[in-house]
């Protein structure tokens, strides 16, 4: 491995509160400051040194910022098809920091391709069409709704880093948007409290129960929809994939707090 260059860096020092004044920096001091979000395990473990780049110098780390966000990848290999990480963050309209969306990918694990239909089309998360196919493989495989791969199991050191970012903006606290069940439920266990969201959360584990109204409709009339989906996180989320709430699952709202765990829990026991 190359010689690591000093990635130091105190935000604090630089005065900064929002994307906005970040994405406003000259471009290196704004890789530089993004670069604060890859959590260092991820370095270690793929064998990537702190310039972000593979042995011929070539990129591994894209920053494509916006006015007011920003999206961050990290590839192992240069020509990698897909992210090690990813991150989407934004400023909102209240002047608080949001994770828009991430995903960690392990790029050795199989690919289910339930992001694109067998034409190439993208599915956009299934809400422009599904590949059901490779969802079934997915689901088969243990994977949860939106997982192209398996994962490296970071999640749970990511959430310091970003913590670490957000306070350095001068922020106590940061937002995320659940795409999923799964995911909210996996940020319940992390130390997330409910902006909106909450009693929704609490029906679907109450409608799961034995004769509710969600474990009535596990009638198997698809793959997505067995009865022991109910006692699962991943098989409630595929069927909520499925559609099974008659509705899209969204309305969902979490924050963290920095150095605070909530402790809130909506599925008690639950098993992943």
């Amino acid at each position: 491995m190359r010689q690591i260059p000093d990635r130091s860096l105190d935000l604090r020092e630089l005065k900064l509160y929002s994307l906005r004044q970040v994405n406003s920096l000259p471009r290196e001091q704004m890789l530089l400051v993004y670069s604060q979000l890859i959590p260092s395990e991820i370095l270690v473990q793929f064998g990537i040194d702190w310039t972000l780049t593979d042995s011929e110098g070539r990129p591994l780390y894209e920053c494509r910022p916006g006015n007011s966000s920003v999206e961050l990848s990290l590839r192992h290999v240069w020509d990698a098809e897909d992210p090690v990480l990813y991150l989407q963050l934004a400023d909102t309209s209240h002047n608080q920091i949001e994770v828009v969306m991430f995903v960690v990918n392990d790029p050795y694990s199989d690919r289910f391709n339930i992001d694109r239909l067998p034409d190439g089309t993208p599915t956009y998360f299934g809400t422009k069409g599904r590949n059901i196919e490779e969802e079934i493989r997915a689901m088969r495989a243990g994977l949860a709704p939106g997982q192209v791969r398996r994962g490296l199991g970071v999640t749970r050191r990511l959430v310091p880093t970003l913590e670490r970012f957000v306070a350095g903006l001068h922020h106590d606290m940061f937002l995320v948007r659940p795409l999923a069940y799964h995911n909210a439920i996996l940020f319940e266990r992390l130390g997330f409290s409910y902006v909106t969201g909450l009693g929704r959360m609490e029906w679907i584990n109450r409608e799961f129960a034995p004769g509710g109204l969600l474990y009535m409709r596990l009638d198997g009339s698809t793959p997505f929809r067995h009865i022991g989906m109910a006692s699962c996180v991943r098989g409630r989320s595929w069927a909520i994939h499925d559609g099974i709430l008659g509705e899209p699952y969204d309305g969902v709202r979490m924050y963290k707090r920095v150095g605070v765990h909530a402790g809130v829990v909506t599925y008690p026991n639950a098993v992943w």
